[in-house]
């Protein structure tokens, strides 16, 4: 999966398009992201011994291909690369501008 928790994401399909923000979680098994104050959904919440019910607003997991990274360097979506350093780790690059996306 290209995109990891606490990256900074674009929307590029569906009804959020256009909207940034964090990855709060990955879901590898279905491919699919949860990012922050995106895809708000309400869920009808039955009341249960930590709090008391009613309407609750939460993010909805979207599938990964419509999220786009976002390069610091770039300011924008972009499409990523990866790369072997001497040390032999693999680490994410920036296609446009070769910047390391993982630190």
């Amino acid at each position: 999966m290209h995109i990891k928790k606490n990256d900074m994401v674009k929307v590029i399909a569906g009804r959020e398009k256009g909207k940034t923000g964090k990855v709060l979680k990955v879901i590898s098994e279905k491919n699919r992201v949860v990012i922050e104050k995106t895809n708000l959904i309400k869920k009808h919440q039955r009341p249960d011994a930590k709090g008391k019910g009613g309407i609750v607003e939460k993010e909805a997991p979207l599938h990964v291909s419509n999220v786009m990274l976002i390069c610091n360097k770039c300011n924008g979506g972009v499409r990523i690369g990866y790369k072997v350093l001497e040390d032999g780790k693999k680490v994410r690059i920036c296609t446009k501008c070769q910047e390391l996306l993982d630190e």
